[in-house]
């Protein structure tokens, strides 16, 4: 209310002035003769100047109050809006703008101000979201190449060290009878050599980027059986799958084949892509150990990992299990068509 004071004080000058020019109009100059009227004539016991004087400052407090109640409650109206503006709430400041209980113009800056500040918002998200998919991009390409690094030094250090010392093992045993410890030596790093192999194919990329999912399968093929001691046999064909479908089915294919290496102890593994009934299917089979149990299967990674990926494109994955007899990976995957359209057929 510190308002209150000044405003009724210009109220009380104002309202002097106008009573001073009536009283100067009605009585002339001011004399004694003709100005005693304001403290000679008594209105209920009061000179009638102090009655003047009374009822100038009850109108100059009361008009003060009342102006000073108005702006306050505009100023609260539009502090309402501008809280509403920081909270985003545009609803509540289109019906505020729209209540016509403000200056016509100050309404419409409000709703400028407004879209105004919607157009940032979305163009900050945008930039936002734009920066967030460049970051997660260079981070991907990153890791690609990351993972290539060390797919060529563990190939042209590690790997190359384990199968000399597989063959100096081999050599050893061969055309003489070898000792127990020596041949569970050559073993033990024919395992390493598949873990090795099994690992380097996880570092392998896992997108196709120009390729068919059939070539990208292919060359891995002929890459394995160049290094893997089992026989793969295979049957490819060109499939029409979506581009996002093709990595997801290439990666379970890397997904599977690792396993094999590192846990079958398979002679012989078969490969199948082919398209049946509008589906997609990806068939890898094995004749190695296989699974305990279910308990086996629900705890390994690699598995839930490739029935993972397979809900994300939208198919259903099937893996069977035969302990001592082998292991099915099956993954279907519905091909979408494109319908033709027949809107610009001639009849």
């Amino acid at each position: 209310m510190k308002g209150i004071l000044p405003r009724s004080l210009f109220f009380m000058a104002l309202f002097a002035a106008v009573i001073f020019s009536i009283l100067l109009a009605l009585l002339g100059l001011p004399a004694v003769n003709t100005w005693s009227v304001l403290w000679e004539d008594f209105v209920a016991g009061l000179p009638f100047g102090i009655w003047l004087f009374v009822l100038m400052v009850a109108l100059s407090t009361g008009i003060s109050w009342w102006t000073e109640s108005l702006s306050r409650s505009k100023v609260q109206e539009i502090e309402e809006i501008f809280q509403a503006l920081l909270r985003n709430d545009n609803q509540t400041v289109i019906e505020a703008a729209q209540m016509k209980t403000l200056p016509p113009k100050l309404s419409a800056s409000i709703l400028k101000l407004q879209k105004l500040l919607e157009s940032q918002r979305k163009s900050l998200a945008r930039i936002a979201n734009e920066r967030a998919e460049t970051q997660d991009q260079l981070i991907q390409e990153r890791l690609v190449m990351e993972r290539q690094r060390l797919a060529r030094e563990l190939h042209d250090s590690v790997s190359q060290q384990l199968f000399a010392a597989s063959m100096l093992l081999s050599s050893m045993t061969e055309g003489k009878e070898a000792s127990p410890a020596l041949l569970q030596t050559e073993k033990m790093v024919q395992q390493a050599q598949l873990e090795m192999r099994a690992l380097l194919l996880h570092l392998r990329p896992a997108a196709l980027h120009d390729k068919s999912l059939r070539q990208g399968l292919f060359e891995l093929v002929s890459e394995l059986k160049e290094k893997v001691y089992f026989t793969i046999e295979h049957k490819l064909e060109e499939v029409p799958l979506q581009k996002g479908a093709e990595d997801h089915l290439f990666r379970i294919a890397q997904e599977t084949l690792s396993n094999t290496l590192r846990h079958s102890k398979a002679t012989e593994v078969h490969i199948l892509f082919i398209e049946r009934d509008n589906f997609a299917i990806l068939r890898i089979q094995d004749n190695g150990v296989g699974f305990e149990s279910e308990q086996s299967k629900s705890t390994s990674y690699g598995l839930k990992h490739i029935e993972e990926r397979a809900i994300e494109i939208g198919a259903t994955s099937k893996i069977v299990s035969v302990p001592s007899e082998g292991t099915i990976v099956e993954v279907k995957v519905p091909i979408e068509r494109k319908i033709p359209d027949d809107t610009n057929s001639v009849s």
